[in-house]
């Protein structure tokens, strides 16, 4: 029962860490603007074409992180740390950045609508899956102790995708609803909410140092040597 428990805690975990440092709602406007031009069909197209490439980036470094981390001599409780000041820092940034003005983003937007295929660059990298998502996955790994907890992982991985999917499919009605005011107002919440994500990954980086045992050792030698 406890495996199973854990199981759909992966996946609730999964989908409530990476989907508001993916954030579909704010990503919606420039979405539109760099598919600006494009037919329904292309613009569909281009959207089911940056998820599928999200999945591919996000699970090809949640089964290699483990290797990465070996070849590199990173241990799991520096990663969480780096992984969270990482994602903290996006959050701080996400929480504390001025308003979006749609003028200033023109250069932004035009520069990608001048790219043929946006699928890859800079839909699903970095807009979707960027360094706080990859950090996030990789800091998955210390999570997993087995195959099916991999499973559990990719799943989530995938049912955030379709709910970016989903969200960006109607984009244009989105943006309509919530205006640019809330989708300022929705950032900051987000920002918070990936900051908290970042500092907690901080805390279990210090307590994974705190409690290894060989550091548990360390200090237990000096405390009787004096």
């Amino acid at each position: 029962m406890s495996n199973v428990s854990h199981f759909w805690e992966l996946i609730l975990g999964t989908v409530i860490a990476l989907l508001p440092l993916i954030n579909p709602l704010a990503t919606a406007p420039t979405f539109l603007a760099i598919t600006e031009g494009d037919t329904r069909e292309r613009r569909l197209q281009q959207l089911r074409m940056a998820c599928v490439y999200m999945v591919v980036i996000l699970v090809s470094f949640l089964v290699g992180g483990r290797l990465i981390m070996s070849f590199f001599g990173i241990s799991i409780p520096g990663l969480r740390i780096a992984g969270g000041l990482l994602v903290a820092g996006i959050g701080s940034g996400m929480l504390l950045a001025p308003p979006r003005d749609p003028e200033k983003d023109d250069a932004v937007n035009a520069a990608a609508r001048a790219k043929r295929d946006v699928a890859f660059s800079p839909l699903a990298m970095p807009m979707m899956s960027g360094p706080g998502s990859i950090a996030v996955t990789i800091g998955f790994t210390s999570l997993s102790t087995g195959w099916l907890d991999y499973v559990a992982i990719i799943l989530g991985i995938l049912i955030v995708a379709v709910i970016t999917y989903g969200t960006l499919r109607l984009s244009e009605r989105v943006v309509g609803v919530i205006g640019l005011n809330g989708m300022n107002a929705l950032s900051k919440v987000m920002g918070f909410l990936i900051l908290c994500i970042g500092i907690q990954f901080v805390v279990n980086g210090v307590l994974g140092i705190a409690t290894d045992p060989a550091v548990v050792k360390l200090i237990r030698d000096a405390a009787l040597a004096k």
